[in-house]
Protein backbone atom coordinates (compact mmCIF):
# COMPACT_ATOMS: atom_id res chain seq x y z
CA UNK A 1 0.00 0.00 0.00
CA UNK A 2 1.27 3.53 -1.04
CA UNK A 3 1.49 5.84 1.50
CA UNK A 4 2.11 9.82 0.77
CA UNK A 5 5.14 11.29 2.49
CA UNK A 6 7.12 14.38 2.39
CA UNK A 7 10.11 13.52 0.04
CA UNK A 8 13.31 13.93 1.26
CA UNK A 9 14.95 13.90 -2.42
CA UNK A 10 12.87 15.71 -4.36
CA UNK A 11 12.86 18.98 -2.28
CA UNK A 12 13.38 22.82 -2.84
CA UNK A 13 10.83 23.92 0.34
CA UNK A 14 9.31 21.35 2.00
CA UNK A 15 9.49 18.30 0.09
CA UNK A 16 5.68 18.16 -0.34
CA UNK A 17 5.25 19.11 -4.02
CA UNK A 18 8.15 16.50 -4.39
CA UNK A 19 6.09 13.81 -2.50
CA UNK A 20 2.77 14.18 -4.35
CA UNK A 21 5.25 13.46 -7.23
CA UNK A 22 5.93 10.48 -6.18
CA UNK A 23 3.17 9.24 -4.87
CA UNK A 24 1.45 9.81 -8.07
CA UNK A 25 4.68 8.39 -10.43
CA UNK A 26 4.94 12.04 -12.04
CA UNK A 27 7.56 14.37 -12.67
CA UNK A 28 7.34 17.07 -9.53
CA UNK A 29 8.73 19.91 -11.88
CA UNK A 30 5.55 19.45 -14.36
CA UNK A 31 3.40 19.70 -10.60
CA UNK A 32 5.37 22.75 -9.24
CA UNK A 33 4.70 24.56 -12.44
CA UNK A 34 1.20 23.69 -11.97
CA UNK A 35 1.57 24.81 -8.25
CA UNK A 36 2.77 28.33 -9.35
CA UNK A 37 0.03 29.11 -12.26
CA UNK A 38 -2.08 28.09 -9.50
CA UNK A 39 -0.63 30.40 -7.03
CA UNK A 40 -0.18 33.16 -9.60
CA UNK A 41 -4.30 32.79 -10.87
CA UNK A 42 -5.99 32.01 -7.18
CA UNK A 43 -4.23 35.48 -5.87
CA UNK A 44 -1.01 33.99 -4.19
CA UNK A 45 -3.27 33.66 -0.72
CA UNK A 46 -5.38 30.85 -1.42
CA UNK A 47 -2.33 28.26 -3.00
CA UNK A 48 0.27 29.43 -0.35
CA UNK A 49 -2.29 28.41 2.62
CA UNK A 50 -2.91 25.31 0.80
CA UNK A 51 0.68 24.09 0.77
CA UNK A 52 1.14 24.99 4.82
CA UNK A 53 -1.26 22.81 5.56
CA UNK A 54 0.00 20.49 3.66
CA UNK A 55 3.94 21.03 5.33
CA UNK A 56 2.05 20.61 8.42
CA UNK A 57 -0.62 17.09 7.42
CA UNK A 58 1.68 15.55 5.28
CA UNK A 59 4.49 13.53 7.36
CA UNK A 60 7.80 13.17 6.64
CA UNK A 61 9.15 9.64 5.30
CA UNK A 62 10.60 7.63 7.95
CA UNK A 63 13.94 6.77 7.87
CA UNK A 64 14.87 2.78 6.73
CA UNK A 65 15.33 0.52 9.60
CA UNK A 66 17.92 -2.10 8.79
Amino acid sequence: MKKLYKSKDNRIFAGVIGGIGEYLDVDPVALRVLWLVLLIFTGFFPAFIVYLLACIIIPSKPAKSE
